[in-house]
């Protein structure tokens, strides 16, 4: 049977499809028009050849249009562009919902040796919540989603949660959010480009702010006094020429300015796009309020600053239609007063666009948290209770496991319980502890977990399951799990920390990984630690029989008729069926 969601997004594909095919029909069209309008001008110029006043007027008007259906095609094109970006974006959705998401990003740049948990809990790399949720298109609002994920930032969570749950509901501000980002250019580094803009040094003279005006009205004049025959042509083509030797003397740094500066063009007209659907959108809870509010500078809207800065750029790029270039400058001194305007801007906005471009990250990201939610209505936001650590959720699931196979178990653990969880290989003792490690990190994010009445006191997370040797730094296996635990004491050391252990001390023999397993816990039991540890030694069990504060917890396997069965259930007590050898034999590796 098709899912709501699915239904829901396919209707979106067939509008979205329909409305890209039509404006593709427009843009066939416009571009008929357009070379009608260029063969048009062409023939009126040739027979008007002869009355070179109006052919040149002609001419200009011809250009005029031309310019305007080259732009009235620009736009079309965008529209379309946008068009179907939205039905990507429906598209994605429909195969995440599939389970099909391990040929995007993976975020395995954000990995991390030193963190406190993230190489250990599938959330960076192949198959991971990070490949799973993000939908983030700004470079910046990936990594501003990454940031959140890896904080362990246990403060204002329920705050996170209303700005979660209100992004959640506005999926056409989220999609059209994106189909918008998606139109960014990707080469561009926003750090970089605003590390240019603070750096930059103006060079042309205040002079030109009203120069440049001046030179236009003097050459409208001369021109208007030689059509009607009151002066001598000598005089408006001596306005004209000396207009382009005032703009050949900055014309080297003129041309450097307009190569940096048209590069960032469509960057900064669709990021006023951004900042404006953000401007236009109605929040009411209080983290988008407050990123709204960054957005406005004495008055201005972000987006209408943007704006002017991208009009600035594009009339500079002018220029270089030679025709309009050498016309241009030598009438209105036409460069000298683009760059003068945009330097201008640049002085005036350079130390607010970091504010602008911080909250089109954090809007980019935290509605990567919003679609989450939308695309899981039957998950459940913790409640969030103050005081010492407890989580207390029933029908506990990972949110990677395929539902209709997942086994849901319960989890009751308050501050100072640490358990032992002992069971056969495969039996779900690793998937428990980071279904648990899951349900921390996504409820510190503000996110609804897979989950039924879901109680939760917000503590940090720290993890030692997936410790690896380094030829680089020629550490072995072993050298690399004692610096991992070390780390680990001296985390808890600082601060309150949930711990979360899997089969420590590999890296040794069985006597020796006992020993120092049971005397790491006992540390950690008197340290009034918080935690689950995962183990297939059965001797280290004996330590909850001295520690109240310690229990033991297992997942079973069954053996029947030869053959080996999981329940996948979280129970009290010892495990008691090992399937090592059963495997072993099941499989051929060993003989009866």
């Amino acid at each position: 049977m098709e899912s709501k969601l699915h239904s829901f997004y396919k209707e979106r594909i067939a509008q979205f499809t329909a409305s890209s095919n039509r404006l593709q029909n427009q843009l066939r069209l416009s571009s008929t028009i357009r070379f009608l309008v260029f063969i048009a001008g062409a023939i009126t110029i040739y027979f008007l050849s002869d009355f070179w006043q109006y052919a040149i007027l002609s001419g200009f008007v011809f250009f005029g249009a031309f310019l305007f259906l080259v732009s009235r095609h620009e736009n079309l094109k965008r529209k379309r562009d946008f068009q179907i970006g939205l039905r990507d974006i429906n598209g994605k959705e429909l195969q995440i919902l599939d389970r099909d998401y391990q040929g995007f990003p993976a975020g395995k740049e954000f990995l991390a040796d030193d963190h406190e948990y993230n190489r250990d809990i599938d959330l960076f790399g192949t198959g991971s919540i990070f490949q799973y949720l993000n939908r983030s298109v700004t470079k910046d609002g990936v990594i501003s989603l990454a940031q959140k994920l890896n904080s362990n930032d246990i403060k204002d969570i329920e705050k996170k949660q209303e700005a979660v749950k209100e992004l959640s509901g506005k999926v056409d501000f989220r999609q059209e959010f994106w189909a918008t980002a998606a139109l960014l250019d990707r080469d561009r580094d926003p750090k970089s480009m605003l590390g240019w803009v603070k750096n930059y040094q103006a060079f042309v003279p205040k002079v030109f702010s009203w120069l440049c005006w001046l030179w236009l009205a003097l050459s409208i004049l001369t021109f208007t006094l030689y059509f009607y025959d009151l002066v001598s042509g000598y005089i408006p083509s001596a306005v004209f020429f000396v207009g382009i030797g005032i703009t050949g003397k900055y014309i080297k740094r003129i041309s450097a300015f307009s190569a940096n500066i048209s590069s960032l063009e469509l960057f900064f007209s669709q990021y006023s796009q951004l900042i404006l659907a953000i401007e236009q959108e109605s929040f009411e809870s209080e983290l988008l309020v407050g990123l709204k509010s960054q957005i406005t500078t004495d008055g201005t809207p972000a987006s209408e600053r943007f704006h002017q800065l991208a009009r600035a750029i594009g009339r500079l790029d002018q220029r270089n239609n030679m025709l309009f270039g050498v016309v241009a400058n030598g009438l209105g001194l036409w460069d000298l007063k683009q760059v003068y305007t945009i330097e201008q801007w640049l002085q005036e906005n350079a130390l607010h666009m970091e504010h602008w471009l911080q909250a089109a990250a954090e809007v980019d990201a935290m509605s990567s948290l919003g679609n989450f939610a939308y695309n899981h209505p039957h998950y459940t936001y913790p409640t969030i209770v103050e005081g010492s650590f407890q989580l207390k959720a029933s029908q506990a699931h990972h949110p990677l496991l395929d539902p209709k196979k997942s086994i849901g178990n319960d989890i009751d653990i308050s501050s100072g319980e640490f358990f032992i969880i002992t069971g056969a290989n495969m039996a779900g003792k690793s998937t428990f502890l980071r279904t648990v490690s899951m349900k921390i990190v996504l409820s510190n994010a503000g996110l609804p977990v897979c989950a039924q009445e879901v109680t939760y006191s917000p503590i940090k997370l720290i993890t030692s399951m997936r410790t690896s040797d380094s030829l680089t730094d020629d550490e072995s296996y072993f050298f690399s799990e004692l610096k991992r635990l070390k780390y680990m004491v001296d985390k808890i050391e600082t601060d309150r920390y949930f711990i979360v252990l899997d089969e420590i001390l590999k890296g040794t023999n069985s006597q020796d990984k006992a020993n120092g397993s049971r005397k790491l816990i006992e540390k950690l039991s008197r340290k009034h630690a918080t935690g689950i540890i995962a183990t297939h030694d059965l001797s280290l069990t004996e330590v909850a029989d001295e520690y109240d504060s310690i229990s033991n917890y297992f997942f079973d396997a069954d053996i029947t008729n030869d053959e080996l069965t999981f329940d996948y259930k979280f129970k009290n007590g010892v495990a008691t069926n090992m399937n090592a050898s059963f495997l072993l034999r099941k499989m051929g590796i060993v003989d009866e």
